[in-house]
């Protein structure tokens, strides 16, 4: 799996974080081919968790995040991010939050 060439797509409203590989795979089988080698990322209505599911080349695969402080970044309006966004998203990054959380939730992390 080569995922320095992935795409990696937002599905833009939230989901009960409750699906697992079956569930997540259905919202997105009908509109995308799961099994190209793109990731898919899933966030909660209180964007405290999140899922990103992808297929590596002999079965699908979910990374999954709940954060204890904080959001993860509103990034419902976004159809694509990188996979370095992909990467700080994941990590809690200062910068992502403040470049795509609410004003209100950047000044909630200590220097």
């Amino acid at each position: 799996m080569n995922f320095r060439s992935a795409k990696v797509y937002v599905f833009n409203v939230p989901v009960d974080m409750r699906r697992g590989y079956d569930g997540l795979f259905g919202l997105v089988r009908s509109e995308f081919d799961v099994l190209s080698g793109a990731l898919f990322l899933f966030i909660s209505q209180d964007r405290k968790r999140a899922k990103c599911l992808f297929w590596d080349g002999t079965g699908l695969n979910v990374w999954q995040k709940r954060m204890e402080h904080g959001r993860f970044a509103d990034i419902f309006t976004r159809r694509e991010v990188s996979l370095n966004e992909l990467k700080l998203f994941f990590e809690g990054s200062r910068e992502v939050v403040k470049r795509l959380s609410p004003q209100d939730l950047s000044n909630q992390f200590s220097a």
